[in-house]
């Protein structure tokens, strides 16, 4: 008899869990299909943006199979795609077995690490201090002086370089001339130019991340600055004790991203500003210009797409291993 109760209790229990599981299920459609009415015409307008990722973003990773074949072009995609034989990691060794390997690895993580550093300090510093500028107008000239380099290509900023650097009419060897100086080879002295990719591509990006800076400090609200005035603290001490700290955020964010990018390097900047120049080879070619003048060179397809899996997968692993350390330093400011 007992045995029979206790069975008829599981029943009845079991019966009473999926009843609750089906009301919550009807209340969870109920809710979905209620809240997708509430917001037609938002989800309407995401529709263009969503086509938009679909068909450029998530489609073209079907590609990504490229860096494990070897790439034969037969006519329209597909069909290079099914005759292409297969030859996994191969592709790979171009870049981990070649003798330039570890130079351009090399070349690729410090420059980055020193763009990431400098692309946080310099652009909040110049934000800040645009802040502080009572004259509006004058603040909204250097705003606009700054982020015009921005919009120039590398195609543009190399030939108004190689007017400051050309070895017979360049405008510092007129000025050397002139002072009885020695003429300098700018495009084969490779001691140079690291100082010179640093400053060129601080000039043409730092305008960028000023105006992000400025905009969140902007943002920031002003009754903490009348209630520090009131307290006696100086500029400095607001600066630090409030504009700083409410900026962390968005640095946070910034440097996450920037990271992900560790071992991708602007083309432009290392390849046209030194004009491919074959004596700065030690100090400028990094892994995208090695890959690209490897596919020149080789035609293969192939071993492109591995470069960029390579860079794209290296990526992920550090915004992923970044984003967990800020989690657990401060949860509040991870990226995710």
């Amino acid at each position: 008899m007992n045995e029979t109760l206790e069975i008829k209790k599981s029943r009845k229990s079991n019966i009473k869990k999926s009843q609750e599981i089906n009301t919550d299920i009807k209340v969870n459609k109920k809710t979905f299909f209620s809240t997708v009415k509430a917001n037609k015409e938002l989800l309407l307008l995401t529709v263009p943006g969503t086509i938009w990722f679909l068909i450029f973003a998530y489609l073209p990773m079907f590609g990504v199979t490229i860096a494990f074949k070897d790439w034969k072009i037969h006519g329209s995609f597909f069909e290079s795609w099914l005759k292409s034989d297969w030859v996994w990691l191969d592709n790979f060794k171009f870049l981990f077995k070649s003798s330039d390997a570890w130079l351009i690895t090399r070349n690729t993580v410090l420059y980055n690490l020193v763009f990431i550093i400098l692309g946080i300090v310099l652009p909040v510093t110049l934000a800040i201090l645009l802040k502080e500028i009572f004259n509006k107008r004058l603040s909204k000239f250097y705003q606009t002086s700054m982020f015009l380099p921005y919009f120039l290509s590398w195609v543009v900023v190399s030939y108004c370089l190689y007017a400051f650097l050309s070895p017979e009419k360049g405008y510092l060897n007129t000025i050397f001339a002139s002072m009885g100086m020695d003429k300098v080879s700018w495009y084969t002295e490779s001691v140079y130019w690291p100082f010179i990719i640093i400053i060129m591509s601080q000039w043409k990006g730092v305008g960028y991340g000023t105006v992000v800076y400025l905009a969140s400090i902007c943002g920031i609200d002003k009754t903490y600055y009348e209630a520090a005035l009131i307290d006696g603290a100086s500029k400095w001490q607001q600066i630090k004790n409030i504009t700083i700290p409410l900026l962390k955020p968005i640095i946070i964010i910034m440097f996450i991203t920037s990271i992900g990018g560790m071992f991708r390097s602007d083309f432009g900047l290392f390849y046209q500003l030194p004009k491919n120049s074959g004596a700065l080879y030690p100090v400028t070619n990094v892994i995208d210009t090695y890959v690209y003048r490897g596919l020149m060179n080789l035609g293969n397809v192939g071993m492109s797409s591995a470069a960029a899996l390579y860079q794209s997968f290296v990526g992920m692993i550090l915004i992923i291993t970044t984003n967990a350390i800020v989690k657990k330093v401060d949860e509040e400011s991870a990226f995710f």
